[in-house]
């Protein structure tokens, strides 16, 4: 006799169904046509799933965060069955969910072309019209490996060898069958608003030792409206591209004889000076002091501080004298080193030690962008050593730091992360417990709201990570505090209490602008170039309409830079609209025009890089303009 089910619905509701009803049955007709899946007590599922016990149902519909995931891991087998059904001989591999989007690699040694992508998505097309229902499967594990390698899927089998024992979960569309756990939208009809984007070369298990894959990017969406913003934003992206801002700005460059090491022009050094600049500002404000610390030390020191067993893979190791050193990925062990020279008082504490030191660390080949990831690179890197008393103001001063420098540079909508213990780390339970505490507490009494990052942090300590969303909302990691207990620990560190008794330090880890390469890339994307005048490499030019006025822009220049303004005279034989437009290419906040009328009454005709047009001024007042607008956060980018 079939036995009833009582289903709560998380909207509210409860209904009573027989043992083995799915779970859309559940639902109900109206609110499963209209729904793509289903948490089963919290688990997504597929619509079709039987229902063996009592439970809670929730929709999931295709706007929501976990439908958009279901969504691009059902259009990744979609772009599976439409490659399957044109190039028979192209071999499966894996397809998941990424940010925006899906990818899947193919064993297809004649590579696909852009316009193979286009003949695939429209293939695609064809498929999501014939609305084919998709069913799971569940097969045992020897007939699944031996169906795949019937069809020659040899990737699958491999995949069905490293699972655990047990059974294994297909999915079957029209013509085509793929493994997977699921779940799946419940007919190819329910996809539609999907694009392929790329294709790139990827090794399979992510081994350079294993075969060349082709990977097809794609993005899909719940409509027609979201995929077209989400590719307007793509457009946008390029557009904002920093290896292309840094280009046409004379910012920057690479050489393959330093991979990931970048060369900065006149100008990018420049901005660069000024970045360390603004953060030197800050330190004179927060009372830190600037060390500088060797950048070549014995690898005795990595072993000592964790990093040889925790992070040697990112590391560069070179042999001087038959003793072997590293190349510093971080600066934290050479500030250890330089604290525990002295005998410490309570009366001394906090130390903060900051330092621009050059810092060296191995990316792979296929990961290196630009600016974003680098090989060299230095940060505004801080590490400050408290008395356990001390952690919550001096994080909290640290958040007020980076709350200054981010209003600074225009970035006004932030996420923050607390990131917890990794699976490979070092110290106890007991002190990873209080670090983690601790950091809760402090974003807790400031107020900051935050995602849990659950196994995200530092091999030393849990950390608290500051997310930007720049101009396009995209999110980039920019700072960071780290509570660490453990150095201070293998460093031996001590200080004095108020009681005469030796203390172990507390040490804060924490940069606020990160890698100054990276944080220049993501400034680049943000502004469009577009620097803001303090940042401006060339703040203003001085464009004459004739030979004639070469003399006085020349003066006018030099007087602008005597006065700490980073002035330019284009004195070319060029037409005026000509050096306009090109000073407008370059960025260059404020084209001042000299014609006839301006070097007989001693004035200059300002025009903003946005094209407007202020009143004509005297050099002084146009200095002055200038010079008031010219410092971080006054003026914002004309």
């Amino acid at each position: 006799m079939s036995q009833n089910l009582t289903v709560t619905l998380a909207g509210g509701g409860i209904r009573t169904v027989p043992d083995g009803a799915t779970a859309g049955q559940a639902l109900g007709g109206e609110v499963a046509r209209n729904t793509i899946g289903v948490h089963i007590d919290g688990q997504p599922c597929d619509l079709s799933t039987p229902l063996r016990r009592d439970c809670t149902l929730e929709p999931i519909s295709s706007d929501s965060a976990a439908g958009l995931a279901l969504l691009r891991h059902s259009t990744a087998h979609l772009l599976a069955h439409a490659v399957k059904r044109l190039y028979p001989r192209a071999q499966v591999t894996i397809g998941p969910v990424i940010e925006d989007g899906f990818f899947y690699d193919f064993h297809y040694p004649a590579g696909f072309t852009p316009e193979d992508l286009e003949r695939i998505e429209a293939e695609m097309a064809k498929i999501v019209a014939e609305d084919d229902a998709v069913i799971r499967e569940e097969w045992d594990r020897n007939p699944a490996s031996e169906f795949f390698l019937s069809c020659g899927e040899t990737f699958k089998a491999e995949i069905i060898a490293g699972l655990p024992d047990g059974g294994v979960g297909l999915y079957r569309q029209g013509d085509f069958v793929d493994l997977c756990r699921g779940p799946h939208v419940p007919s190819t009809g329910r996809l539609g608003a999907f694009k392929l984007l790329s294709v790139a070369g990827a090794y399979w298990r992510g081994d350079e030792r294993n075969p060349m894959l082709q990977r097809i990017y794609g993005t899909a969406w719940a409509d027609r409206a979201s995929l077209d913003e989400h590719l307007a934003r793509l457009e946008e992206a390029k557009r904002r591209d920093h290896r292309r801002i840094g280009k046409q700005l004379h910012l920057f460059s690479f050489h393959q004889e330093a991979p990931g090491s970048p060369f900065f022009h006149p100008d990018g050094a420049l901005v660069y000076n000024l970045l360390v600049e603004y953060v030197r500002g800050l330190y004179r404000v927060y009372d830190y002091s600037e060390v500088i610390t060797p950048q070549i030390l014995d690898v005795d020191l990595w072993h000592r501080s964790g990093h040889y067993d925790n992070y040697r893979e990112n590391m560069y190791f070179t042999a001087i004298e038959e003793r072997e050193f590293a190349v510093k990925p971080m600066n934290c062990p050479t500030h250890c080193l330089m604290y525990g020279e002295e005998i410490r008082s309570y009366r001394d504490l906090p130390i903060r030690f900051a330092d621009f030191g050059r810092l060296h660390r191995f990316e792979r080949s296929g990961v290196m962008h630009g600016l974003t990831r680098v090989r060299s690179f230095a940060q505004d890197d801080a590490h400050i050593f408290c008395a356990p008393e001390q952690i919550q103001s001096e994080i909290r001063a640290v958040i007020g730091m980076i709350r200054e420098a981010y209003a600074v540079f225009g970035f006004t909508e932030t996420r923050v992360y607390l990131s917890t213990r990794p699976s490979q780390s070092i110290g106890s339970d007991e002190v990873w417990e209080q670090a983690e505490t601790a950091l809760r507490e402090v974003l807790t009494t400031e107020g900051v709201e935050f995602l849990l990052n659950a196994g995200d942090g530092a091999f030393y300590g849990p950390k608290i990570d500051f997310c930007v969303l720049d101009a396009v909302r995209r999110e980039w990691q920019l700072s960071t505090v780290q509570l660490d207990f453990s150095l201070p620990e293998r460093f031996g560190l001590e200080y004095v209490d108020a009681g005469g008794k030796a203390r172990r330090p507390v040490m804060i880890h924490r940069a606020v602008l990160g890698s100054l390469e990276r944080f220049m890339g993501i400034l680049l994307e943000h502004t469009a170039g577009a620097l803001p005048m303090w940042l401006a490499p060339c703040q203003v030019t001085l464009a004459t309409v004739t030979d004639r006025q070469n003399d006085y822009a020349a003066d006018v220049a030099a007087r602008l830079r005597a006065k700490g303004l980073r002035a330019r005279a284009d004195l070319r034989n060029e037409k005026l609209g000509f050096k306009i437009r090109e000073a407008q290419a370059l960025k260059i906040p404020v084209v001042a025009v000299v014609g006839d009328k301006e070097v007989a009454a001693g004035n200059v005709a300002p025009r903003l890089r946005g094209g407007e047009q202020l009143e004509t001024m005297t050099v002084e007042a146009f200095a002055d303009w200038l010079l008031e607008r010219s410092h971080p956060g006054n003026g914002g980018v004309p």
